[in-house]
């Protein structure tokens, strides 16, 4: 009898475990990315090469593919599907502009199997004869779980793909090479 009552008692453990871990937050702790870089050339060429989809794969190691309105400048309400691998999951968001002022902010909501996913903002500012670029992601925490994770190891990496994403976009753009 004591076994069993014992057994019961780890089983009714684990279980209100998972249902801590895996139920949504009350709250859902959010977590911003912002990573900038300083591009020679002017606000609005730096501005229609990022809010146009189909050159994210050139610079951002997360993006795999794009597809949908992915060769122009993306206005509000245009929708783009991207196929990602972020922090090594990989996974496929839909991305709606939410707001554009060109050529100093651009703003976009993702949604992942219809739940919020995300939001990515760029903040363009004229800077000497080039331009100030700034990326920013902001996400949130649904559950205990994933906020423990991304406190351990997700934000770090995420933060780093982030980093090396407007590295490689300052490199792509400085220079003055033809844009494509």
């Amino acid at each position: 009898m004591p076994l069993r009552k014992t057994a019961f008692r780890a089983l009714a453990a684990i279980c209100v475990i998972a249902v801590l871990l895996f139920a949504p937050l009350p709250w859902q702790p959010m977590t911003r990315i912002h990573s900038e870089v300083t591009i020679q050339r002017p606000p609005a060429e730096v501005f229609a090469y990022v809010s146009t989809p189909a050159t994210w794969p050139a610079w951002h190691p997360s993006s795999l593919a794009v597809r949908s309105a992915t060769d122009h400048p993306l206005e509000i309400g245009d929708e783009v599907t991207e196929d990602f691998r972020v922090a090594g999951r990989e996974g496929t968001v839909v991305w709606k502009v939410a707001e554009r002022r060109p050529p100093t902010l651009w703003r976009i909501d993702g949604t992942i199997d219809g739940r919020k996913a995300g939001t990515v903002t760029y903040t363009l500012t004229p800077s000497g004869t080039g331009t100030r670029f700034e990326r920013e992601f902001t996400y949130q925490a649904p559950t205990l779980l994933f906020s423990l994770l991304n406190w351990a190891a997700l934000r770090k990496q995420v933060d780093a793909e982030s980093t090396e994403a407007v590295r490689r976009l300052k490199a792509k753009l400085d220079g003055g090479a033809r844009l494509e």
